[in-house]
């Protein structure tokens, strides 16, 4: 029956790859050219940004070079092309391990790369005033709503793997993409106002930043656990079809769910320290404001008693005369 499956967006019949060994990973490269097309032109543009602002003598930090392009253009590449997108229709421990990558490390890297920022500072004029009417149009504002954010990260993982939209998704290639495409959104919708530096619209205090990030942990393991435990195969019409001989479905189902708990937590938990660690650098550079202020209301009240004494003339600073 595995033969007459068609190609998936692989290109393969997963029934036919051989074991999955950290070496696949590796060699079992396949290069889809939409996607591929799309990332080189993500990279050249923020390039293209970053080389603008350095003709006209504006500093930008390495660091989000190197996050936006190997943590997150990189990542995306990887986990799509390498062997774990060639094997993430066979296993549903490859799969979650994709679906993972997409949807928390990716955007991640990808906020911390400040795009926006970037943009903002390198278009020119008529380009700053489009993208600023886009971050302030309803649209952005709604998807950017911290609630809105959470509901659609927190709820797409249970509506995916306990309905018929994961089976269905490995069965057409346009939804198989939508997919990708999907978790790469949400990721950036949730986390992009949570520990992004861009301007975008959604961004709350920094108490309400954690308290949001820590909400997020014990539901990731409430669906692990539910995937660990269910007696049930998820898209059994699937993988009881295509699974090879060298792989036991219901193991692959119980690693996924183990994955998804443990990661969840573990991302999670970096980014509450990421979050606590930038609540903790902004109250440090409002207290510097702060002295700064204090400083220089100290620095006018001394030029005005000095500018009183002076009104007084020499035989007022003196005293009077006996």
């Amino acid at each position: 029956m595995a033969t007459s499956i068609p190609a998936l967006a692989v290109g393969v019949d997963p029934a036919s790859l051989p074991p999955f060994t950290a070496i696949r990973i590796l060699n079992e490269w396949t290069v889809e050219p939409f996607l591929l097309t799309m990332l080189v032109v993500s990279a050249a543009l923020y390039l293209w940004g970053v080389q603008r602002l350095r003709a006209n003598g504006v500093h930008w930090k390495t660091s989000r070079t190197v996050s936006f392009l190997l943590g997150g253009v990189g990542t995306i590449a990887f986990v799509t092309m390498s062997g774990i997108g060639a094997y993430d229709e066979t296993l549903f421990s490859v799969h979650m391990v994709q679906h993972m990558v997409l949807s928390m490390v990716s955007p991640i890297f990808l906020a911390l790369g400040a795009p926006v920022t970037l943009a903002l500072r390198a278009l020119p004029s008529a380009g700053r005033s489009r993208l600023n009417a886009v971050l302030h149009s309803h649209i952005a504002r709604f998807f950017c709503h911290p609630l809105v954010g959470f509901l659609l990260f927190v709820g797409t993982p249970f509506l995916l793997y306990l309905t018929e939209w994961y089976p269905l998704s490995l069965r057409y290639i346009w939804l198989h993409e939508f997919l990708h495409v999907h978790f790469l959104l949400i990721g950036c919708v949730f986390f992009w106002p949570l520990v992004g530096v861009d301007p975008v619209p959604g961004r709350v205090s920094h108490p309400m930043r954690m308290l949001i990030l820590v909400a997020t942990m014990p539901l990731h393991a409430v669906l692990g656990l539910t995937i660990m435990q269910s007696r049930d195969l998820i898209a059994g019409s699937w993988y009881g079809v295509v699974h090879p001989v060298w792989s036991n479905p219901m193991s692959e189902q119980q690693i996924a769910g183990g994955l998804l708990w443990a990661s969840g937590d573990l991302v999670g938990l970096l980014m509450v320290v990421t979050a606590m660690y930038q609540w903790m650098r902004a109250s440090e550079r409002e207290a510097a404001r702060e002295d700064r202020r204090l400083d220089r209301l100290d620095a006018s009240n001394r030029r005005g008693e000095a500018r009183r004494l002076d009104s007084r003339g020499p035989k007022s600073a003196a005293g009077p005369a006996e």
